[in-house]
């Protein structure tokens, strides 16, 4: 069985380790950050839309501070 790729985000800083990358696996997608690849989390399509709208719409902002 071949090793599912993983997919860097268009927004990685020069391509090097300071990336967030995800794939599809077995109905979940699979997060990681570059710098750490044995670390994974797996969340549902939904939950990741729902974070990426909530982040895009300001609502996680107050968490960077």
């Amino acid at each position: 069985m071949s090793e599912i790729a993983w997919q860097k985000s268009s927004f990685c800083a020069g391509g090097g380790n300071n990336c967030v990358e995800l794939r599809s696996d077995a109905g979940a997608i699979r997060l990681r950050e570059s710098e750490r690849p044995g670390q994974t989390i797996a969340i549902t399509t939904t939950a990741l839309r729902t974070l990426i709208l909530s982040a895009k719409a300001g609502e996680l902002d107050h968490l960077t501070h």
